[in-house]
């Protein structure tokens, strides 16, 4: 039986390879597995409270677990926490919680999470560099250094499941624990007016007359004292002279 040519053999060879790589499918990017389905969205949970409280619920579950909060708005919420699970890797999850007013906008809302982790590697670099001494002639000496840096290896939002319900939970528990104040409906709200005889009879809400002079006035006011004053001490000296000048009306007695 006469053995095939080597020609022959390489080129089915050739087109078994060509007929794999048709055959193969191509990878679906990630993005296009995204649905935006309108049905329950595990990034979301209804709460029975106000806009406000909902996100002071998700701040102060983020705190309880060692998340550091900021809070540009006060419907917004973003917090990050670091993990270094060894030497050589650090993570990053960065949360960002978003309160919108739900059906019934009085006492419903609705919190919006999502989480982020980051991740990084070290990465050693070793650079050499040779200086040459011109004296010694062509000598060349080494000189390495060594670098290590953070590098940035990996971002992925972190997929639906039990991450965020045990958050969800944990909000209920603040907003349940936590005290609240709840709004007063303006129907309830009644006044009453006092009595005039009241507010005339009560010495506290009877007000004082406050006289303000102006200054001519004042001046005039004391200028007009101190005429009087004059008068007064004048008309008392005369008395006093009338009665020094007067004869005494008493006769010595008869021997």
């Amino acid at each position: 039986m006469p053995m095939p040519s080597p020609r022959l053999v390489l080129a089915s060879f050739g087109l078994i390879a060509l007929a794999a790589c048709g055959g193969r499918a191509a990878t679906t990017p990630s993005y296009q597995q995204e649905l935006f389905n309108t049905g329950v969205s595990p990034y979301a949970h209804n709460f029975d409270a106000t806009v406000n409280e909902t996100c002071e619920a998700a701040r102060r579950a983020l705190l309880s677990q060692g998340f550091l909060t900021t809070m540009g708005q006060p419907d917004t919420v973003d917090a990050t926490k670091n993990f270094q699970p060894n030497a050589d890797t650090h993570a990053v999850v960065s949360f960002h919680v978003v309160c919108t007013p739900g059906e019934n906008a009085t006492n419903q809302s609705i919190a919006y999470v999502n989480a982020v982790q980051d991740g990084y590697a070290l990465k050693k670099s070793d650079t050499s560099a040779s200086v040459g001494l011109s004296v010694l002639g062509s000598l060349s000496l080494p000189i390495r250094s060594n670098s290590d840096a953070m590098v940035k290896i990996s971002s992925e939002t972190v997929p639906a499941g039990k991450f965020y319900d045990r958050f969800f939970n944990l909000m209920s528990h603040y907003l349940n624990t936590v005290p609240r104040s709840s709004p007063i409906a303006s129907d309830e709200v009644k006044s009453k007016p006092l009595a005039p005889s009241l507010i005339v009879s009560s010495p506290e809400l009877t007000p004082t007359p406050i006289v303000v002079q102006a200054p001519e006035a004042a001046t005039a006011i004391q200028a007009s004292g101190a005429a009087a004053e004059t008068k007064r001490q004048a008309q008392a000296a005369a008395s006093e002279a009338v009665a020094a000048s007067a004869p005494n009306g008493t006769s010595a007695p008869a021997h």
